[in-house]
């Protein structure tokens, strides 16, 4: 199959809301901020976590000093505090199989991505983990999948990004890349539909056979 399948990575390949929902709480109570309730939260995964602390950040307040401390707890082993979404793994062996090549493209900056991906198995399966950059300077998904054409050389028109939020579906029709929005993540087939996913999928088992189809041009 000559197709290119970005993944996305919270959300998409691991359900990462204890370790992230949990720092993001314990970050605000650290910077004197009233931290939601825990299923309140959950809206905070996939997009930048700089815009994500804004909304809680009088203006003028600076969101740097709780992304740090947001860090600190992620980085002292939250970052590990997940969970594979069931038959994943085998449907990204199965798809790894016939792509010619595959990356992770996730939001998550990449010295957290890179250790997740290693310790849960998925590191054999692709060519690289691109990640944000921790100053801010990837946090467009957008730019980051530009950054990762440029580098990769990949033709757009023959490359599939996968991902659970509007920001991955948003980034893929920037660079004409083919969307398929997962519902098992934390976008929903609502957010997913509305921001313009070409397919949908709602199994990780699915998957491949998807992907099979939209290479071999029968959807």
């Amino acid at each position: 199959m000559s197709l290119t399948v970005l993944f996305d990575l919270d959300g998409t390949l691991t359900d990462p809301a204890p370790g992230i929902v949990g720092c993001f709480r314990q970050a605000l109570i650290d910077t004197g901020h009233e931290a939601p309730a825990f299923e309140t939260l959950k809206w905070i995964i996939g997009p930048s976590l700089r815009s994500s602390f804004a909304r809680f950040m009088p203006e003028g307040e600076a969101v740097e000093a709780a992304l740090a401390r947001y860090r600190l707890h992620y980085g002292g082993g939250g970052l590990y505090d997940l969970a594979l979404y069931p038959g994943m793994m085998e449907a990204v062996e199965t798809i790894r199989g016939e792509a010619a090549a595959m990356f992770v493209c996730t939001a998550k900056p990449e010295p957290f991505a890179q250790p997740i991906i290693e310790r849960f198995g998925y590191a054999p399966l692709f060519d690289r983990v691109y990640g944000t950059t921790l100053d801010g300077s990837l946090d467009d998904k957008g730019d980051l999948m530009a950054k990762i054409i440029a580098e990769q050389g990949f033709d757009p028109s023959r490359a599939i990004m996968v991902g659970d939020r509007k920001h991955d579906v948003a980034a893929a029709r920037r660079h004409g890349v083919t969307a398929i929005g997962v519902t098992w993540g934390y976008g929903g087939e609502a957010e997913l539909t509305e921001s313009g996913a070409t397919h949908l999928c709602a199994q990780p088992s699915a998957l491949p056979g998807l992907i099979a189809a939209i290479a071999a041009g029968r959807i």
